[in-house]
């Protein structure tokens, strides 16, 4: 569609005519382009926020298990320390 036409080469008005209705189709492509990338910009945008909650609830996770772990440590310790120390 880009390439010269006999009758451009002829005549202005066509010439005209005709890079407006390329120029029209380039537009419309670039816009289809500009939402493609604005749709892959959302879809980036919620797996990031994703990524990022399961990391967040991941450590939340972590966290617990090291307390319950201390707190069986702590207690474990009590208990040794009231059997065999305190008699």
């Amino acid at each position: 569609m880009s390439e010269t036409t006999e009758i451009e080469k002829k005549s202005l008005e066509a010439h005209v005519e005709l890079c407006a209705e390329r120029y029209r189709f380039l537009e419309n492509k670039l816009e289809t382009v500009e939402g493609k990338i604005q749709d892959l910009n959302n879809v980036i945008r919620e797996v990031h926020d994703m990524v990022q909650a399961m990391a967040e609830k991941r450590t939340d996770q972590i966290i617990a298990w090291g307390m319950g772990f201390i707190t069986v440590l702590v207690g474990t310790l009590g208990y040794l320390l009231a059997i065999y120390v305190i008699k």
